[in-house]
């Protein structure tokens, strides 16, 4: 898929979430299709006041999250570097393993869910994430 066609996609989430499409819009879903890696709220934040100096970091953040409860965005925890976002890959279900160290992100196609579980109560499943964090083989080599 090319960059334009991903930019597109984001946007059509945005749409039929029912928000405008505005340049500032525009602009984040470009900012995550440059940047395969995992963002910041503030390392967005500064490329967005790069055109926009005063877009406020509650706005960016507020954004963040609303994308990311859409699915356009998928957001990660990582120990020492907090709450970063990046574009969500939509074509298949799969999960990950992510590099504490380099933050390279593999995907695998094993799903934990596919187990039986013996769930408490009546407890209804509607959607889920399986992360695998570690150290990658260039890591424990470069070490």
């Amino acid at each position: 898929m090319t960059q334009p066609d991903k930019v597109q996609r984001m946007i059509d989430i945005m749409a039929k979430n029912g928000w405008r499409i505005t340049e500032q819009r525009r602009t984040l879903a470009e900012i995550f299709v440059k940047n395969e890696g995992y963002l910041s709220p503030k390392d967005v934040y500064d490329q967005m006041t790069v055109e926009y100096p005063s877009v406020s970091f509650d706005t960016v953040y507020r954004n963040l999250r609303l994308l990311s409860e859409m699915g356009a965005l998928e957001q990660f925890y990582f120990m020492e570097g907090g709450l970063k976002f990046r574009g969500s890959c939509t074509s298949h279900h799969h999960h990950h393993l992510i590099c504490i160290n380099c933050e390279k992100t593999l995907s695998f196609e094993y799903c934990p869910m596919e187990q039986t579980l013996e769930l408490p109560g009546k407890f209804k499943i509607v959607n889920h994430r399986f992360e695998v964090y570690g150290i990658c083989e260039e890591c424990q080599s470069d070490k």
